[in-house]
Formats: structure tokens, C-alpha cells, sequence
């Protein structure tokens, strides 16, 4: 399956804060969420890429967005990964892979069979808006929210 392209209908996702609460990609309408997929908790990019998002979450929120995590690890590794680093956003445990495959997000090549480090921005009305390929890991947090404020105050009028 190809990845979610612009216009296409976000499937729903589970999350979970660091508290242990649930947070459903649905319940998020009406502002923006971006929902970017990593390889793996507490590895140097991965780290890099959580912290960024982590260090922008306040200026983010501001602009009308939120941010939910995805990953084939576990809900008990998501737990220390956001409690080592303060991560205050939401995380999902993709185990069985079933929300790589509704998003079209491929492996990456190598030895390690990772998730590839793509990111979708969902519209307010739940329709994907923006979709970033191929993330770099440090660089990606501005390029997120420099595009959520280019998309102006819609937005955060309705969160």
C-alpha cells in the first residue's frame, strides 16, 4: 500500500500520554495533529527527533496542533522513553504493525526491520494536509512547525 497522500482520510490511531490516559487521533478534530512514525524508543535519532518535537510542543499547541508518536515498541518502552525524556505528547505502540500498514509507511531498507521515519500532518477535519517522506531527524521538528503556523490561526480557533 502507498502512503497517505494529501487529501486522504487519516485512519484513527490510539495513543497514550506518559500519565498512562488514552488519546484517540479522532478526538483531536478540529485542530491539527501530526502523527510522525520513528524506528525505535531511545535511539540517538529517534531521541533527537522526540526532543525536537518535545522542545516545540508549546509553540506548537499554540499554533493548533498537537503531535502522537508511532512505533512498533511497546507501551512499557513508550512509558520510559517519555519518562527519561519529558516527552509530553502522546505515544503508540504499533506491534502488529497495523498502523504502518493504514498509512502505507514501508520499512526501511538494512538490517534491522525499523519502521521508516515518515510523518503525516492530519487537517482538522482529519483529511492529511502535509506528508513528509523522508524525515530527518533533527531538522524535522522546525520544518513541522514552521508549516503548522504557515497554515495560519484555523486551527488553534477551533482547539
Amino acid at each position: 500500500m502507498p502512503l497517505l497522500e494529501i487529501g486522504d482520510q487519516a485512519p484513527d490511531i490510539t495513543a497514550r500520554r506518559r500519565d498512562g490516559s488514552t488519546l484517540q487521533l479522532s478526538s483531536l478534530r478540529g485542530r491539527h495533529v501530526l502523527v510522525y512514525f520513528y524506528p525505535k524508543d531511545d535511539t540517538p535519532g529517534c531521541t533527537a527527533e522526540a526532543c525536537g518535537l518535545n522542545d516545540n510542543l508549546s509553540a506548537l499547541t499554540d499554533s493548533g496542533a498537537d503531535v502522537i508518536g508511532v512505533s512498533t515498541d511497546s507501551w512499557e518502552s513508550h512509558q520510559r522513553f517519555a519518562e527519561k525524556y519529558g516527552l509530553e505528547f502522546a505515544l503508540a505502540s504499533d506491534r502488529d504493525h497495523a498502523i504502518r500498514k493504514a498509512y502505507g509507511v514501508g520499512k526501511m531498507m538494512g538490517v534491522l526491520p525499523a519502521t521508516q521515519r515518515v510523518s503525516f500532518l492530519v487537517g482538522p477535519d482529519g483529511e492529511v494536509e502535509h506528508v513528509w517522506p523522508q524525515v530527518n531527524a533533527s531538522k524535522h521538528p522546525a520544518e513541522v512547525l514552521e508549516e503548522v503556523r504557515s497554515r495560519g490561526p484555523a486551527g488553534a480557533a477551533a482547539g
